[in-house]
C-alpha cells in the first residue's frame, strides 16, 4: 500500500523521515555519540508506526463517546490525549500527528541522553529541553495576506516552562476543520495534547455567515472521521463584528482548556485579527 519508509539526512544535522502521510523533520543536540544513538533508535522505530496505525483505523475513527479500544503505542497516545475532551465530538485522529511526534521523541530520549531535541510532524512539534536549555520556534500562522502564512514571530521555550508540545490547526490546515480560524497555535505538556486542543479550539472559532462555505466531510473524503459533520470549505472576507465573535468563541474554549490544565496557552488568528491568552511569556512574544 505504501512505499518503504524514506530516511534522509538534511543540513544542520536534521533528519527527515517520511512514510505515507507521515512526514517528520527532527533534530537532537548533545554528545555526538548520543545523537548518533538517538537517530539510530528513531529510524529503527519509525517504519513500524504507519502499519500499526493502519491496523487500528476502525477504532481510531470512532468518536471518543464510543470508547475506542486500541493496542499499539501511538494509538494509545492518541486516545489518552483525546480522553479529557470526550464531552465534545472528537476522534483519536485529532491527535495523530502530535502522538507520532511524542512517540519518536520518547524513543530518542530513551536511547540516549540528549541536551535538547525537537520532532516536527507536519507542524505539530514535540520538544525536549534539559536544565538550562532553550529553544526558539518560529510561528507562521497569519493567512490574512494570502495562501502562504506570514511569520507572526518567534517564541522561546525554556526547560522551566514545562511545555513539551506545540501544535497548530485551522481551516487552512491539512485536515478538515469545523471552524473558520486561519490558525490556532497551542502550547501544552506534550504534542498530542496540543494537537487535539488546537483542533477543538479551531472548531470553536466559528460564526454563521453566508460567506462561510461548508460541506459534509464525508462528501469531501469518504474516509473522513468527521462523517456527516459540516467541514469548512471556504471563508470569505468577514465583517469585523463577525471576526471578533468567532475569535471570542474560540478564546472561551481555549481559556476553559487552560483552566482545566489541558493547555498552557493559545493564540487564535482570523483574517488579520488575533486573540492570545498570554499566560506564558512564550506566546506574549508573538505579534498579533
Amino acid at each position: 500500500m505504501w512505499d518503504a519508509p524514506s530516511v534522509q539526512r538534511l543540513d544542520g544535522d536534521r533528519l527527515h523521515l517520511q512514510h505515507g502521510p507521515i512526514d517528520v523533520v527532527l533534530r537532537a543536540w548533545g554528545a555526538s555519540s548520543a545523537v548518533r544513538d538517538a537517530y539510530e533508535a528513531v529510524i529503527a522505530r519509525f517504519g513500524g508506526i504507519l502499519p500499526e496505525l493502519a491496523g487500528e483505523l476502525v477504532e481510531l475513527r470512532k468518536p471518543m463517546a464510543e470508547r475506542p479500544e486500541v493496542e499499539t503505542p501511538v494509538a494509545k497516545r492518541m486516545v489518552a490525549a483525546c480522553r479529557p475532551h470526550a464531552g465534545l465530538f472528537v476522534t483519536p485522529m485529532a491527535a495523530v500527528a502530535g502522538a507520532v511526534a511524542d512517540e519518536l521523541m520518547e524513543i530518542m530520549v530513551t536511547a540516549a541522553p540528549l541536551d535538547r531535541a525537537f520532532v516536527n510532524d507536519g507542524g505539530d512539534i514535540a520538544v525536549h529541553l534539559t536544565e538550562g536549555e532553550t529553544m526558539e520556534v518560529a510561528v507562521a500562522a497569519d493567512f490574512s495576506g494570502g495562501a502562504i502564512p506570514a511569520l507572526n514571530g518567534r517564541i522561546t521555550l525554556t526547560d522551566r516552562d514545562g511545555i513539551g508540545g506545540i501544535a497548530t490547526s485551522g481551516a487552512q490546515g491539512r485536515s478538515f476543520s469545523l471552524g473558520i480560524a486561519d490558525s490556532v497555535t497551542v502550547l501544552a505538556r506534550d504534542a498530542a495534547s496540543a494537537d487535539v486542543a488546537a483542533t477543538l479550539i479551531a472548531n470553536a472559532v466559528d460564526v454563521d455567515d453566508p460567506l462561510v462555505g461548508r460541506s459534509p466531510a464525508r462528501h469531501l473524503d469518504p474516509d473522513s472521521d468527521l462523517g456527516d459533520l459540516l467541514a469548512t470549505t471556504a471563508v470569505g472576507p468577514l465583517a469585523t463584528p463577525q471576526i471578533i465573535a468567532a475569535l471570542e468563541a474560540g478564546r472561551a474554549r481555549a481559556e476553559q482548556f487552560r483552566r482545566r490544565g489541558l493547555i498552557f496557552d493559545a493564540a487564535l488568528m482570523l483574517q488579520g485579527e488575533a486573540r492570545i491568552l498570554g499566560h506564558t511569556r512564550s506566546l506574549r512574544e508573538m505579534k498579533p
